[in-house]
């Protein structure tokens, strides 16, 4: 079990997208380090606040949770008077409807953090830490990727990323906003949903509806880090005094695994001989695919101290165990591409 920090016991912490997957697991971690944490939900008409309704009843009690969209301008500024830091993470974040719906990631991911900067702007919290993502240097062009590599933007998804990261940037020198990026690489676990590639291949692994494992292209590799392990990357940036504001830091394991690679030890954790078989609607338009993701987190790791506590194959059978409890129990898909 990870060490939680304890510099943020009695600090007023906002956490965006705290109804999504990453975003659950770090209010989870700010609570048990006793931040007094709020956690924004999307707005919707189900009375649901996503996985903030699966946390602990302890953990639950100890958060508060507003409702609301980071679209709205005035929304923002109210939702972040008094906060000391925040955590920005809600975001549109399914690569595959970004080539479909790209305007609406212009305005959750650019509208949206252009509005979280400018409600900084107003009540000047201690620090604001902005969710990068490493779709945002396309396949690398030398490996591992540092984050002096080329921004490419190979899905609207990515380049609405890349836009809020510079917006991030220009905030900082041109209004001393102190904004810091963290750029996690492709993070995994329990709350997952199947739009990822791991917990999609999982499923299928565990589901005895599916003959077949269906997937995608198996040959782009990626590095796989665990939820926790991002979770707990957040707290170290939000609380280290060695980052830069206005600068975005990699925060990945060092290690790359292909997506072949990936379906084989689930197949053997999960002891399924089922096929895998390669499903065309699954593959990103060919000049799209982004083939190779692998960390340089050298100034991240020199700069917090933080570090990976999760191998990849303890990882994987964690997210196994989650996903055959929430099979057992009947319980459907959830929907939660707005929130990362």
């Amino acid at each position: 079990m990870r060490q939680t920090a304890t510099s943020y016991r009695g600090i007023k912490v906002l956490v965006t997208g705290g109804d999504g997957f990453i975003g659950s697991h770090l209010v989870e971690q700010l609570a048990a380090a006793g931040a007094e944490v709020t956690a924004l939900a999307l707005y919707n008409a189900f009375d649901g606040n996503g996985w903030l309704d699966d946390l602990a009843g302890e953990t639950r009690k100890a958060i508060r949770v507003e409702r609301g969209d980071m679209r709205d301008a005035a929304f923002v500024m109210r939702l972040c008077e008094g906060q000391e830091i925040v955590f920005h993470l809600a975001a549109l974040i399914a690569i595959p409807y970004s080539y479909i719906a790209a305007q609406s990631y212009v305005d959750v991911n650019v509208t949206g953090a252009v509005n979280l900067l400018e409600a900084a702007r107003m009540h000047k919290p201690r620090r604001i830490v902005m969710t990068s993502t490493s779709e945002v240097y396309g396949t690398a062009i030398a490996a591992p990727i540092d984050e002096a590599h080329l921004l490419q933007a190979q899905s609207p998804y990515a380049a609405s990323k890349i836009a809020a990261d510079m917006m991030a940037h220009a905030y900082a020198l041109s209004f001393g906003v102190p904004a810091y990026v963290l750029r996690p690489f492709n993070t995994y676990g329990p709350r997952q949903s199947e739009r990822a590639v791991i917990s999609s291949v999982i499923r299928q692994a565990i589901d005895p509806r599916c003959e077949t494992i269906r997937i995608g292209d198996l040959t782009p590799t990626r590095d796989f880090v665990f939820v926790d392990d991002t979770a707990a990357a957040f707290l170290a940036m939000g609380e280290s005094g060695a980052v830069e504001p206005g600068r975005a830091y990699n925060a990945g394991t060092g290690t790359a695994v292909s997506i072949g690679e990936m379906v084989e030890l689930v197949r053997a954790k999960t002891a399924t001989n089922k096929p895998v078989e390669t499903e065309a609607t699954r593959l990103r338009p060919q000049d799209a695919e982004v083939r190779a993701l692998l960390a340089d987190a050298t100034e991240f790791n020199a700069a917090t101290g933080w570090a990976v506590a999760t191998a990849l194959t303890d990882g994987i059978e964690q997210t196994i165990t989650w996903w055959r409890a929430r099979h057992a129990a009947g319980e459907v898909r959830r929907q939660d591409a707005y929130v990362l």
